[in-house]
């Protein structure tokens, strides 16, 4: 498929918008050029007194779309690139026959747009209206994220000076075939481990220095990966204690770690998260079936994430969130509502559901049998409604490109169990301080809605060899709250 474009380089979001219809294709790109042989894309943008003057045309499988439209100069032209991407959706659409769930909206961040319609006082059906004929997207789906924008207004009245701190811990028993994290194996990473937690505290207790500088006052922590739990006692203590001795843990509302898979959790480290602050985990099964478990890498059964739940009910842990994957190879429909049917006895307080996303960083299952979209489609759908109907609520929504049948990722919890930190960040709406490797601060001034990032090195042994030049950049902190001061 070649994709032409003349008069501008549209490229990203065109392109985003071809995957929802084409996702395994390979595109060509043409700039300021036209071809008219084959399957292509034309995305054209023409001057013309006081108007840009556009028009997308779509040829594919020999079948033809053309849409043409105008916008006033004064727009300006980077006003071009939504109106194309409208086109081209339509075309495609007229094309194939098939609608997409979340329309043309190509973000990860879905409402994140519906919690702004909110704080204009629009009505659900007014919201309903703006939004689909702006994105074409679906009731089903807009019905999705209106729920989860309601679940989160009460949420996102934060504190003006408060932040959260994520502790990044980039390892795992093993990789799963479908991950595209960065992490490592601990038969690979062990030697490296000793010198991580050592830089690990260090940048801990740097970055809580910029905090107390800058007036900040944590309201959330959150240990992930990779999984947390891979590392053994006495560093998961170490580090907890770090974080206990720099930071004021008496103002925080929530504390998480990732115990993740069930072969890393031990009623060991379990107490030690306990007995240093920790009040919410997660028990991560995926899936309760034992050939799929086999099928994406993992090295424990159902029955096993069942003790691993239940050891943590005895040392008291009372929020405790399971995550699911609906589309893993060799799944199918009915082992999927089995898995989550077979969660639901576990009684956790929160459940969240993704849609298994495919990409160029993890295994492609050559070997395993893939799910069907219909079925994709309908194990999202039977999540939905399941578990809607027994009191968990959306709380948190998001996407991801390359994700089966463009669908997403929901996080449901009964009332009162929300987390947080999830729902701050997907909405980018609290500063998250990050330390450890791959780990991506996030500041964020809630008045002017300006956002920066500081990225950390991604691979443990760069973090460490380069932790010196790494910490230089903890100076971004101080130099944001000098712009965006704390009022």
């Amino acid at each position: 498929m070649t994709i032409c474009f003349k008069g501008n380089s549209f490229k990203y979001e065109t392109e985003a918008i071809m995957k929802l219809f084409l996702p395994v294709d390979n595109f060509r790109f043409v700039y300021d050029d036209v071809v008219t042989d084959g399957d292509f894309a034309l995305i054209s943008v023409k001057e013309e007194n006081e108007f840009f003057r556009l028009e997308v045309s779509v040829s594919l499988d020999g079948k033809k779309a053309v849409m043409k439209d105008s916008i006033a100069k004064e727009n300006g032209f980077s006003s071009c690139e939504f109106s194309l991407c409208r086109m081209l959706y339509k075309c495609l659409y007229k094309i194939t026959g098939k609608a997409q769930p979340w329309g043309c909206i190509t973000g990860i961040r879905p409402v994140k747009e519906v919690n702004r319609l909110i704080e204009k006082n629009m009505s659900r059906e007014e919201i309903f209206s703006a939004m689909k004929e702006k994105y074409f997207i679906s009731d089903e789906k807009l019905n999705l994220a209106y729920k989860t924008a309601v679940t989160q207004e009460k949420l996102l009245k934060i504190p003006k000076k408060s932040y959260s701190l994520y502790v990044s811990i980039p390892f795992c028993p093993t990789r799963c075939a479908y991950c595209s994290f960065v992490s490592h194996s601990m038969d690979s990473a062990q030697k490296l481990i000793p010198q991580y937690v050592e830089k690990l505290c260090k940048e801990i207790e740097i970055t809580a220095e910029y905090a107390e500088k800058a007036g900040l006052t944590l309201d959330t922590v959150y240990f992930g990966g990779g999984t947390p739990t891979s590392l053994d006692s006495e560093d998961i203590d170490k580090i907890m204690k770090t974080v206990a001795k720099c930071f004021t843990l008496s103002t925080i509302r929530e504390y998480t770690v990732e115990a993740g898979r069930a072969d890393t959790i031990t009623a060991e480290k379990l107490v030690v998260i306990k007995e240093n602050g920790g009040n919410r985990i997660s028990v991560n099964p995926q899936t309760m079936n034992d050939s799929v478990l086999k099928t994406i890498g993992r090295n424990h059964t159902a029955e096993q994430v069942r003790e691993a739940f239940s050891l943590a009910r005895k040392i008291g842990f009372e929020n405790i969130n399971t995550d699911l994957i609906a589309g893993l190879p060799s799944d199918s429909l009915d082992s999927f509502k089995n898995t989550v049917e077979e969660v639901l006895k576990l009684n956790p307080e929160s459940i969240t559901v993704h849609t298994l996303t495919l990409k160029r960083a993890s295994s492609l299952f050559a070997n395993a049998k893939q799910v069907s979209d219909d079925d994709v489609a309908a194990m999202v759908a039977y999540s939905v409604d399941r578990l809607c109907k027994i009191g968990y609520n959306p709380y948190y929504l998001y996407r991801q490109k390359n994700t089966l049948c463009n669908l997403e990722n929901v996080g449901y919890a009964k009332e009162g169990k929300e987390s947080l930190y999830n729902i701050f960040i997907m909405e980018e709406a609290q500063t998250i301080l990050a330390v450890g490797a791959a780990a991506s601060t996030k500041l964020c001034d809630a008045k002017s809605g300006k956002i920066e990032r500081v990225y950390n090195y991604k691979f443990p042994y760069e973090y460490i060899n380069r932790f010196d030049a790494l910490m230089q950049r903890k100076n971004e902190i101080a130099e944001f709250y000098k712009k965006y001061p704390i009022e």
